[in-house]
C-alpha cells in the first residue's frame, strides 16, 4: 500500500490533533520578521481566539484534539506544528518504544500527561534552529515516550522543524528548507519515511516555514504563494500539485497559506481576499474563517497551533 493511502489527506477517520492551550504564550524574543517585543500579545485576546479555534475543530468539524500540557518558559510550545512530524499511521512499525539518539542528549525533564492510543506510532522529533525554543525539545520528547511513541531524532547537525517545515501531497513530503530547517536533512527523512522527499528553497523570510506558504488541500490541489520560494521550488511545486491556487501577497501576509483542512473543510486565517474565497468555493471547499491575529504577532496562525497525530 503507498503512502498516498495512509497520509491524512485521504484519511476517512476522524483525524486526531495535538494542540497546547496558550496558558504561558506571549512574545518573548524575537526569531522571525513577525516578532517585535514592542508589539506584544494581548493574553485573554489569545486565549479567546484559540478557544474559538478549538471549539471549532473539536464541536463543529469533528476534530478529536490532545492536549499538550503547556510549561512556563516556553511561549511557543503552543506552536505544536513544530514539535515534529508523526509518521502516517499504517507506518507505524511495531508497538515498542525505541529512541534513537543522535548528538544531542536528554536531560531530567518533569513527567507531563500523554495521550492513550498512541503506542507504536513514530515521531521525527525536531532540532529547533533557535537557542529559544531548543527548550522545547526535551518536554516534547518526554510527552511522546510516555504516549508509546517511538522517537526519532535526526543528526544534530541538521536543523529541522517539525511539521512546520515537511507537508504531505500525496505519496510525496515537500520539505520546506533555509530559513528554519536544513536541506539535507530531506535525505534523513526520506530513508527515516521510505519515501519520496522533494525539498524546496524558501527564498522570503517572512514565510520562514513551509507552512507559512504552503497548504495541501486534496490530492490534487494546494495553496500556495510563488514568491516564497525560489524558482527551483516553484517548478517543483507547479509540476507536483496538479492545481495549485496562487495566492496574492497580500492574502500570504495574512497567513491563509497557514490553514488547517479536514477533509472538505478549509480552517483559515480571517481576511483572505474575496478572489481567494470564489477560489475555493468553485472547487467545492468550505472556508471556516476564525481570527488567530493574536498569534500573527509571533509569526503563526491555525495550521502552526496544530500538530497531526493521525
Amino acid at each position: 500500500m503507498s503512502v498516498s493511502h495512509l497520509t491524512p489527506l485521504t484519511s476517512h477517520l476522524s483525524p486526531v490533533f495535538l494542540m497546547c492551550r496558550p496558558t504561558h504564550y506571549r512574545i518573548a524574543y524575537e526569531i522571525n520578521p513577525w516578532m517585535s517585543l514592542k508589539r506584544q500579545s494581548n493574553h485573554a485576546r489569545a486565549v479567546a481566539q484559540w478557544n474559538r479555534l478549538y471549539q471549532l475543530l473539536t464541536r463543529e468539524l469533528g476534530v478529536r484534539v490532545r492536549l499538550f500540557p503547556p510549561r512556563p518558559g516556553v511561549p511557543d510550545l503552543v506552536f505544536t506544528a513544530n514539535a515534529g512530524l508523526v509518521e502516517p499511521h499504517r507506518h507505524a512499525r511495531g508497538t515498542s518504544t525505541t529512541t534513537f539518539h543522535v548528538g544531542r542528549h536528554p536531560a531530567h525533564v518533569k513527567d507531563s500527561p500523554a495521550p492513550g492510543g498512541m503506542t507504536g506510532r513514530t515521531i521525527i522529533r525536531s532540532n529547533f534552529r533557535h537557542p529559544e525554543r531548543q527548550l522545547e525539545e526535551l518536554i516534547i520528547e518526554r510527552y511522546f515516550k510516555r504516549a508509546g511513541f517511538r522517537i526519532v531524532r535526526l543528526s544534530s547537525r541538521y536543523d529541522f522543524e517539525g511539521e512546520g517545515d515537511a507537508l504531505w501531497m500525496r505519496d510525496t513530503l515537500l520539505f520546506g528548507f533555509r530559513f528554519r530547517s536544513d536541506e539535507p536533512a530531506h535525505e534523513e527523512l526520506a530513508r527515516i519515511l521510505q519515501a519520496r522527499v522533494l525539498p524546496v528553497e524558501l527564498a522570503d523570510r517572512r514565510f520562514y516555514h513551509l507552512d507559512t506558504c504552503f497548504c495541501p488541500l486534496d490530492a490534487r490541489t494546494a495553496l500556495w504563494f510563488p514568491g516564497a520560494f525560489d524558482r527551483y521550488g516553484r517548478k517543483v511545486i507547479e509540476s507536483l500539485v496538479a492545481d495549485p491556487i496562487s495566492v496574492s501577497e497580500a492574502d500570504a501576509t495574512r497567513f491563509v497559506c497557514n490553514a488547517i483542512t479536514i477533509g472538505g473543510a478549509v480552517v483559515m486565517q480571517t481576511g483572505g481576499s474575496a478572489r481567494l474565497q470564489r477560489q475555493l468555493a468553485r472547487r467545492g471547499f468550505r472556508l471556516h474563517p476564525v481570527d488567530l491575529s493574536e498569534f500573527l504577532k509571533a509569526g503563526g496562525s491555525a495550521k502552526c497551533l496544530v500538530l497531526r497525530l493521525t
